[in-house]
């Protein structure tokens, strides 16, 4: 690495930074120069990601203490570097219908994917001042379509699109940037995590539940595998993030996917009927794709019951995944 690289002087905050898309931010960032302080959670993903430039630092978003160390680190830096910015990228999947969901698990999803961003950014906002640097919150094309089963992870990121742009507009008079990062299908564990904590949902719903919402949570699951399989890779994610999170001027929005800019744009401009039409028309083939999997002969673990309703467990997991 060049020694007159300025950015070497400079860090970045990355959350969620164990594996997928906030281990390649972290890496791509600390090419660019900078000094990667990568929020893990454990200490296996904190040796497998440690390297000249990424500091892996034990970071739950959702613990007061893990906060303050954080922002204790940033404001102790033995080399005194300013912090260029904060990635909020930590979050959680889960996909299922509303009823389905316990209450519990909601408040566990918008601890992590909102009230996590919010208390990392409160605890940093100091030092971002004084650098006029940049937060840049990862949402998803999820935080402007709510389609069917999306009602916990989309209100969570409906509530991050919000929570960004009155800060935006709070801080921008101090040099400070706020860019959110809307994302469509990239190919991280995430999916995979999303899928198993479906799975563990579906397993308590009751026969009801299942009679109104299995088709259609498997129709869902099928079309989410569909997309993951044409999603962005995680390290051509990780460029767009580090483009918004260093450049001087950064758009307010970037749109990762052609499945994202596509969502953005239609909720602009179509009415709410219409756009509910189309999401319909979406899954259909997902629908006939069951079918197909259910017929006999079939090894699939997805079947219709006679009822219309699946009688296995199936995956809610949607359409965006990092």
């Amino acid at each position: 690495m060049n020694a007159s690289n300025p950015h070497r002087q400079e860090l970045v905050v990355v959350t969620g930074a164990s594996t997928g898309m906030g281990a390649a931010t972290a890496r791509e960032l600390a090419l660019r120069g900078f000094h990667v302080l990568a929020g893990v959670r454990r200490d296996v993903d904190a040796e497998s990601l440690r390297t000249n430039g990424i500091e892996p630092v034990i970071l739950d978003i959702t613990v007061e203490s893990d906060v303050v160390a954080i922002a204790d680190r940033v404001a102790r830096d033995p080399l005194r570097r300013p912090l260029r910015a904060l990635i909020n990228n930590a979050g959680i999947q889960m996909n299922a219908p509303f009823e389905t969901v316990p209450m519990a698990e909601w408040r566990r999803l918008f601890e992590v994917n909102l009230f996590g961003h919010v208390a990392m950014t409160q605890a940093l906002l100091p030092a971002l001042l004084r650098s006029a640097g940049t937060v840049v919150n990862i949402s998803s094309v999820g935080g402007k379509v709510a389609m069917a089963t999306y009602g916990p992870y989309a209100g969570a990121k409906f509530a991050l699109e919000a929570v960004s742009d009155s800060l935006r507009r709070e801080v921008a008079e101090f040099g400070v940037k706020v860019v959110v990062i809307e994302l469509g299908a990239v190919r991280t564990e995430i999916a995979e995590r999303g899928f198993a904590a479906a799975d563990r949902l579906s397993a308590s719903m009751t026969p009801a539940q299942l009679q109104r919402y299995g088709d259609l949570t498997a129709a869902i699951s099928a079309q989410t595998r569909s997309h993951m399989k044409t999603g962005v890779a995680a390290e051509r994610a990780a460029k767009v993030i580090a483009k918004a999170a260093t450049a001087s001027r950064p758009r307010t929005r970037y749109a990762i996917g052609r499945d994202a800019a596509i969502g953005v744009r239609l909720v602009r401009v179509m009415p709410d009927r219409l756009l509910d039409r189309i999401l319909r028309l979406g899954l259909r083939p997902h629908y006939v794709e069951i079918s197909q999997r259910s017929a006999p002969g079939s090894d699939s673990s997805i079947s219709i019951g006679a009822g219309g309703g699946t009688s296995a467990r199936t995956s809610y997991c949607g359409w965006v995944a990092r």
